[in-house]
């Protein structure tokens, strides 16, 4: 295959999407109660409304969290309610995309084709490193897993990262803390979304790296993560960047990369999504959101925001128990 800059951003003809999860009576009714609980306590005149009102109704948001959740109301109410209180203050979707730009100028995350299951994956080569630690780092970060969710397919509600420590040193690994703040990111406020964690070409002298943060990662994410497994097994070859084996022949130009990516998932200048108009979201709690590609509409007319009183100073989130 020649070399080429085209970003993938479509699972292989004939993929089948998986896993597919078939809900029983009783599950079902704990998601509809889930979902009945939800609240949003925002003014409908709130700039934030309308987003938060969209992570509610899209439709994998309350299965994952009843899933992450065991099946335990009060857990997933508790689960959910500070993935709401955290989107509120990181505004994910609202993250614009020259503030984040810059991160992404050596490739050092990259969303780059799909596994056999049709998830997105995101390639992290900590050895790319081109930054400072601080928070813009952490922002892109939250801006690649939100683009990974866009170009999920329907019916997919989880992604694959394969972190790549080829060429990387002491001094561009991340440091334990900012490990342990990624890691919470995923694990508590994008649940059921790690589908695998790949690691490879990990070198003996940053054992101790993943030995610190062990104590970290919870059961879940500990059991999806392989360390040098065979890739083939996992992601067709046809999607699997070169430098891993694959047959995809990837160049990366940092220009060329992001406007495919940008343009990919449909993100406007100030960071939303241009297919979701806020006006539809004010209009009615009850209403399909028709201009969201990533909702359905049956899903959507189901979800249901109760109102709750908030004034301008205390817009607390509410779950009604």
């Amino acid at each position: 295959m020649p070399a080429t800059t085209k970003v993938l951003t479509t699972p292989a003809p004939g993929t089948v999407i998986g896993p597919k999860y078939d809900y029983s009576e009783e599950q079902q009714t704990k998601i509809n109660e889930l979902r009945e609980a939800c609240t949003v306590s925002l003014p409908s005149t709130d700039d934030y409304y309308p987003w938060e009102h969209r992570w509610l109704n899209q439709p994998d948001t309350i299965p994952r969290y009843m899933r992450s959740a065991k099946w335990n109301l009060p857990d997933a109410k508790k689960r959910i309610l500070a993935t709401l209180e955290w989107r509120r203050e990181f505004k994910p979707d609202l993250i614009r995309p020259d503030e984040v730009k810059i991160e992404s100028e050596t490739g050092k995350i990259l969303i780059n084709g799909f596994d056999k299951d049709g998830r997105p994956i995101i390639y992290m080569r900590p050895g790319r490193e081109n930054t400072e630690t601080g928070p813009r780092q952490l922002r892109h970060l939250v801006w690649c897993l939100e683009r990974a969710k866009d170009l999920m397919p329907p019916g997919q509600e989880s992604l694959v990262i394969i972190v790549d420590y080829k060429s990387t040193t002491l001094r561009t690994n991340p440091s334990i803390s900012v490990a342990r703040k990624v890691l919470n990111i995923l694990q508590q406020h994008y649940v059921e979304t790690l589908g695998r964690a790949i690691v490879v070409n990990l070198p003996f002298l940053l054992n101790f790296f993943y030995k610190g943060i062990s104590p970290f990662l919870d059961p879940v994410t500990q059991d999806k993560m392989r360390f040098n497994p065979d890739l083939f097994e996992l992601i067709p070859a046809s999607q699997l960047d070169a430098d891993f084996g694959g047959e995809y022949e990837y160049e990366f130009e940092p220009e060329s990369y992001w406007d495919q990516i940008v343009a990919a998932c449909g993100v406007s200048p100030e960071g939303t999504r241009m297919d979701f108009l806020p006006a539809a979201a004010h209009k009615s709690s009850e209403m399909p959101s028709s201009h969201s590609s990533s909702v359905s509409d049956k899903v959507a007319a189901d979800v249901t925001a109760i109102p709750v009183e908030a004034n301008e100073n205390t817009q607390s989130i509410q779950i009604v128990s």
